[in-house]
């Protein structure tokens, strides 16, 4: 592949190459909406397209391989497409897609004809480049083994977006759209807890609820399958509870995981502290899509002095 302009475009024979895969295959393709920006360059104008902030209304939107139907012209004709797709009509969008495992997009409009909507795939079609991203987070945490087999994991595991951890979680954090679905899954999660008698009481519920009544599209990346941080929902002195998309679920169906759990430190002699824990998996819940879980891990081996600590964050009171 060639590097051009800061990107890494594909050369003539390797687009040929993955129009024909595109032809052969039901590859599966994500539509992102961009607006394009025209910016001088001297002599003429060029366009350059860049991607719409995800914090509008308008997401990316999946489509499964049996959906497109490729022609060897470079034309793609979306057969009874998600009906989310119609409002980008006439709008220009990133096509996200994977190539033997590499990420590749390319940017066009979607056209509507007699034959329903379309895309044409341009000349240029580049790879995804993955933008390194140094974000310190004031809490973080590590699934590192495996503890029945020994076999180590190193799952990483950041706060996930819009969660106050240390916080009591609250209804109104749980966007309105999505309140009603989400009160079924807590009505139906409350009555296994009580029948189990394992979900302590219950306030990691909401957060959870939370997490699995908001929309998932899986970012392509530059290389498929590799690992993202999963995401962590709740945290007190009795448990832990992961956000954990599709892509990764297989890894939680063991019992016990020995989890590091790391703090920054803003003031004292030592910025960051780390505490060992082992946790059993006390409980997992997924939505009727099936596209993620969560995992609630309670403890089963904890220091009496991070007892103390994570008491104390979590109820803003002395541990006695």
């Amino acid at each position: 592949m060639m590097e051009q302009n800061g990107y890494t475009e594909l050369s003539g024979i390797e687009r040929e190459l993955v129009l024909q895969y595109l032809i052969d295959g039901n590859v599966p393709v994500t539509l992102t909406p961009v607006e394009e920006i025209k910016t001088d360059n001297q002599d003429n104008e060029r366009t350059k397209s860049i991607i719409k902030s995800l914090n509008s209304q308008i997401f990316p939107v999946a489509i499964r391989g049996e959906h497109l139907k490729v022609q060897k012209n470079g034309e793609i004709l979306l057969e009874n497409p998600p009906q989310s797709v119609n409002c980008f009509a006439n709008q220009y969008v990133k096509v996200e897609f994977y190539f033997n495992r590499v990420g590749l997009y390319f940017t066009t409009i979607v056209k509507e004809t007699s034959k329903g909507l379309s895309l044409i795939i341009p000349e240029k079609i580049q790879r995804i480049t993955d933008v390194a991203e140094d974000k310190k987070y004031d809490i973080s945490a590590f699934i590192y083994m495996d503890c029945n087999t020994s076999k180590e994991l190193n799952i990483k595991a950041v706060p996930e977006n819009e969660i106050q951890l240390f916080t009591r979680p609250a209804w109104k954090c749980i966007p309105l759209e999505n309140q009603q679905k989400a009160k079924k899954l807590l009505e139906s999660f409350v009555e296994q807890a009580k029948a189990e008698k394992n979900a302590g009481n219950g306030i990691q519920l909401i957060a959870v609820c939370k997490y699995l009544t908001e929309k998932k599209v899986e970012k392509v990346q530059s290389l498929q399958n590799r690992m993202e941080p999963i995401s962590i929902l709740f945290i007190d002195h009795e448990r832990i509870v992961f956000g954990v998309p599709a892509s990764q679920k297989k890894y939680f169906y063991s019992k016990e995981y020995g989890i590091k759990i790391s703090f920054s430190i803003n003031k004292g002699p030592i910025n960051a502290r780390e505490i060992f824990v082992t946790g059993i998996v006390n409980k997992i819940y997924q939505n009727e899509e099936n596209d993620c879980i969560c995992v609630d891990f309670r403890y089963s081996n904890l220091q009496e002095e991070d007892l103390r600590f994570l008491y104390e964050k979590a109820t803003s009171t002395l541990f006695e």
